[in-house]
């Protein structure tokens, strides 16, 4: 059974942290600072994490000999 901890692995959840202050710089720097900013931030952050988990997916050949502890190879995620 897949575990939050699994997911927060394959996604590198603590790497994301930096997305929403990259937003916010940018949003703020182009004057566009809103409403929708903290939204926008959010979204940024889902897709970085459906990149992190698209690019393990595509990888999981090559990770199964030299990552096997990954979780897509190791089996923790399907």
């Amino acid at each position: 059974m897949t575990t939050l901890a699994d997911l927060a692995e394959l996604v590198r959840a603590p790497a994301a942290l930096s997305v929403p202050g990259d937003v916010i710089a940018g949003a703020a720097a182009a004057g566009a600072l809103g409403p929708r900013t903290p939204g926008l931030a959010g979204a940024s952050v889902l897709l970085y994490w459906a990149g992190m988990a698209a690019n393990d997916w595509s990888d999981r050949r090559l990770d199964a000999v030299e990552r096997p502890e990954r979780p897509i190879p190791s089996g923790r995620i399907t």
